[in-house]
């Protein structure tokens, strides 16, 4: 293992952390004032300047361009994103969201509320940066909403740690080794090995003859749709500024925070809804055929087998529920026309929720529950195990069942008209394997630390954790979500963090770290 070459790739990624903190701050500046604004967030902007600095000054006389390897892109994407997430829950820790050391110094609070928040912290910002979108704000957990607080809880928190809430899922969409790449690429070397280690953002394709042009491309057409969804908030509906900045932050990156309690379900806005729906849709989709799109390609995305397939999955969920719903809830059919549609594109992204599905009907439920597991498309910002791995695993199933009835017969697994590797195939399974078996042992984790919780609860909130969804079902659904999490015992807190690290990581990566070879030797 070269640590030269992890160290400087971790230099590069905390140096480019430290950039949105800044901006987050001077904002804070802008509306709180000097005093939150340097408690806040100038410890974790020292602390990211300063290890940035240390390790790149340290690591930089090494020749390390062009010699990222495998194991060192794995190893340095996994091990980067624990510092990332440490800093980034600095502020809300700092800031008054959960309990401090200044409500400890004040009086406000006891040393164990103090260490109860930092661990709250860490699940916040754990949350935000794999996109997740499970939170702990709650009137037990945040000193603003402490007594008898009757209002919300979200929406009296300070805008700026809101806006670096929803910050951090934008920049943890993308990923910051993509972002990495897209600034600082030639000083990392080695930038294909280290977008392959990051692969729940969008994957690598041949879009431009370098990978910083790739890059460019891809975080251009990130950018862009931000910009545009804020816009169209903005101007086509009653939603102010601020909210239409950070629905625009969270909905790109399939993150899901929002700026109250209720979320989008305050608004009880269709129009919101349908603006939010386009965009959700969108980041379901792999970002090369959105640039092919851009580019006047559409024979290209059409013919693309894992869209298709994603879209007629969405449509027979939709459908489906639709259908449940109106007949067994009191929703009229339209009401159930909206609803189910808004959800069955949200569970595969944001997590946002127009009604609570928690109560919605056991058939509508488990397909909501269904689409957790399959997710969005590879290549795109959503979460779950790809519709393009699932594809690929039941035609390997396929394939073996025809040998055995056709022992000579040889086929080939195509995909898009192309014969899929053996290697790829054995890849793909072995991520459906490993996924399965971690929601397992999940499932059987949180079971035996909350023995207070129904199946449901527990199978779940496990898929939800490792498909980085976010709200769940029964009593972690949209209404109580954040009541339930707080509940949860330390244990389970952070256990439910290493799920969001995993999920976001697509469990390869992380599980490369766990193998002996990984750390053997040098060379």
């Amino acid at each position: 293992m070269r640590w030269d070459v992890i160290g400087l790739v971790i230099g590069w990624t905390l140096r480019i952390f430290a950039i949105p903190l800044a901006v987050v701050g001077a904002y804070s500046v802008y509306v709180d004032g000097w005093e939150f604004a340097f408690k806040t967030y100038a410890i974790a902007l020292i602390l990211a300047f300063g290890a940035s600095q240390w390790l790149i000054s340290k690591f930089s006389g090494y020749e390390v361009s062009g010699r990222v390897r495998d194991r060192e892109a794995f190893a340095a994407v996994a091990l980067g994103w624990p510092p990332v997430v440490l800093l980034g829950a600095i502020p809300f820790w700092l800031g008054g969201m959960f309990y401090g050391p200044f409500e400890f110094v004040d009086g406000h609070a006891t040393f164990l509320e103090m260490l109860s928040g930092a661990l709250h912290a860490w699940f916040e910002s754990m949350s935000g940066f794999t996109t997740t979108g499970a939170s702990m704000i709650d009137p037990s957990t945040s000193p603003i909403c402490a007594g008898e607080f009757d209002g919300d809880c979200v929406g009296n928190q300070r805008r700026s740690l809101l806006l670096w809430r929803s910050l951090s899922q934008w920049i943890g969409g993308m990923g910051v080794i993509m972002l990495g790449l897209l600034i600082f690429s030639k000083a990392l070397g080695g930038g294909m090995a280290l977008a392959r280690a990051e692969l729940t953002g969008p994957t690598v394709s041949n879009l431009s003859t370098t990978l910083e042009g790739t890059a460019r491309k891809l975080w251009a057409i990130y950018i862009g749709l931000t910009i545009i969804e804020g816009l169209a908030l903005y101007q086509l509906t009653d939603m102010g500024g601020f909210d239409a900045l950070n629905y625009a932050l969270t909905t790109m990156p399939s993150g899901g925070f929002a700026t109250s309690d209720l979320g989008i379900m305050a608004f009880d806005d269709s129009l919101i809804e349908s603006i939010i729906m386009i965009f959700m849709l969108l980041t379901c989709i792999n970002f090369s055929l959105l640039y092919f799109a851009l580019s006047g390609r559409w024979g290209e995305v059409w013919k693309d087998e894992e869209l298709r397939a994603f879209l007629l999955i969405l449509f027979v969920a939709w459908l489906a529920m639709a259908f449940n719903l109106s007949s067994a809830t009191e929703y009229t059919f339209s009401e159930s026309i909206r609803h189910s549609l808004f959800q069955s594109i949200s569970i595969s992204s944001t997590g946002y929720s127009s009604a609570n599905f928690s109560e919605w009907p056991v058939f509508s439920q488990f397909v909501l529950l269904l689409l957790m597991i399959i997710g969005a498309s590879a290549g795109s910002t959503g979460g779950g195990l790809k519709v393009l791995r699932i594809r690929i695993a039941f035609e390997l199933a396929k394939r073996e069942v025809i040998r055995i009835i056709q022992p000579r017969k040889v086929l080939a697994i195509r995909f898009n008209q192309n014969v899929v590797d053996e290697s790829r195939i054995w890849i793909i399974l072995g991520m459906v394997s490993s996924w399965m078996v971690l929601v397992t042992a999940s499932m059987l984790t949180i079971s035996f630390l909350e023995p207070d919780l129904t199946l449901t609860d527990v199978a779940s909130v496990s898929i939800s954790l490792l498909g980085n969804t976010g709200p769940a079902l029964g009593s972690f659904g949209p209404a109580t979500a954040a009541s339930t999490w707080s509940d949860l015992s330390p244990l389970s807190m952070f256990a439910s963090t290493i799920l969001m690290w995993l999920g976001r990581l697509e469990l390869l990566t992380v599980l490369v770290l766990l193998h002996p070879r990984t750390w053997a030797g040098s060379s």
